[in-house]
């Protein structure tokens, strides 16, 4: 799918948003987030307050507390927020796998609004606390 152009023939940024990626949709991942087109724009590694859980295959996020999530930040395109929902199972109704929150995330002296996919809290039962913060390296580890 080619990207929409401003007049000058750059890519539209306007419509593009920003994404906080900390588990499979990260570099080396199982579904790296490079794969998807338009290709997202990487745009600084950061970390997120919250808390990592293990699910098994993938991790899950729970916003905020004394920990720290590590993870990357994109510039994406609608189609690729779009194909990101329905891999992350997201429902309108917030009752599917992952919940779609906002986070203002700081980096580099930067503030970015990202998207960023919450695991639904009724999961996370019993499930083990990524210590690190780092789905990446839990997973090499395995």
């Amino acid at each position: 799918m080619p990207q929409s152009l401003e007049s000058d023939g750059a890519p539209d940024t306007h419509s593009q948003c920003h994404v906080f990626v900390y588990g499979t949709l990260r570099r080396g991942g199982r579904n790296d987030i490079a794969r998807y087109r338009p290709a997202p724009v990487h745009v600084v590694d950061a970390t997120i307050a919250g808390t990592l859980y293990d699910m098994g295959a993938y991790p899950g996020a729970v916003l905020d507390g004394q920990r720290r999530i590590v993870g990357e930040i994109y510039r994406i395109a609608p189609p690729v927020e779009a194909a990101l929902d329905r891999l992350e199972e997201v429902a309108d109704d917030d009752s599917g796998e992952y919940i779609r929150r906002h986070v203002v995330v700081e980096a580099d002296a930067q503030r970015f609004e990202c998207l960023v996919y919450e695991i639904h809290p009724a999961r996370i039962e019993g499930r083990a606390v990524i210590d690190g913060g780092d789905w990446i390296a839990h997973a090499a580890a395995r």
